[in-house]
């Protein structure tokens, strides 16, 4: 069972997202929780926090932000996960980042893939994302938010061969799709905006000898 506490930008949208959830017998709603995630509160904290925002400015947003810094497991759902977003989100330790125009069973996949500890972003955020430039990115270079898993640093050191998706895909005998997610997955646990910037920081980080 999954607990989740749900915030919206508006108590209309937060109930059509309830809504959503009470069909699925794997989730259990979480009414309010007022400690934190390291459970400072008089009940557990939720296994995951979904939040709807219109912006990432947005209060709602930011203290998801703040709750995903923490450890808690943050999905967010925005109109437009355009590539600012998507980073801002994932170096802030945000599990997943989808469009709020998703479907109840993609958010409930999120959510599980969210309580798994895995990264999750829909195919527009990982393109946008894939192709950023490095102008947004903000964040200390020094930092490892996450580490990677030994096939993220198989497919970072193909990519530092300078491999393209397709390439890599054919080395490692998996779909295109599935390189492209673990791209997105290495970006966000390096901090890094553009697939140059998560190399280099692999380099730094000694996951890549050269």
């Amino acid at each position: 069972m999954i607990r989740v506490l749900v915030k919206a930008s508006s108590p209309i949208a937060k109930a059509g997202l309830e809504r959503l959830l009470q069909a699925h017998s794997a989730l259990r709603l979480v009414e309010e929780y007022s400690g934190d995630v390291r459970g400072m509160g008089a009940d557990s904290p939720p296994d995951v926090l979904l939040v709807e925002a219109g912006t990432l400015s947005e209060p709602t947003a930011r203290k998801a932000m703040d709750w995903a810094g923490a450890g808690g497991p943050v999905v967010l759902l925005v109109p437009n996960p355009a590539a600012e977003a998507v980073a801002e989100a994932l170096r802030a330790g945000v599990k997943a980042v989808l469009s709020s125009r998703r479907t109840g069973p993609e958010i409930v996949k999120a959510i599980e893939a969210a309580a798994a500890g895995l990264v999750v972003l829909d195919a527009a955020g990982m393109e946008t994302l894939l192709h950023a430039p490095n102008a947004v990115w903000s964040g200390g270079a020094d930092t490892l938010v996450e580490a990677l898993t030994p096939r993220e640093t198989e497919v970072l050191r193909l990519l530092a061969a300078g491999l393209g998706n397709k390439e890599i895909a054919s080395r490692l005998e998996i779909s295109e799709h599935t390189v492209k997610f673990h791209v997105a997955s290495i970006m966000g646990k390096l901090g890094a905006a553009s697939r140059t910037e998560a190399v280099t920081l692999g380099i730094r980080h000694g996951l890549i000898m050269i």
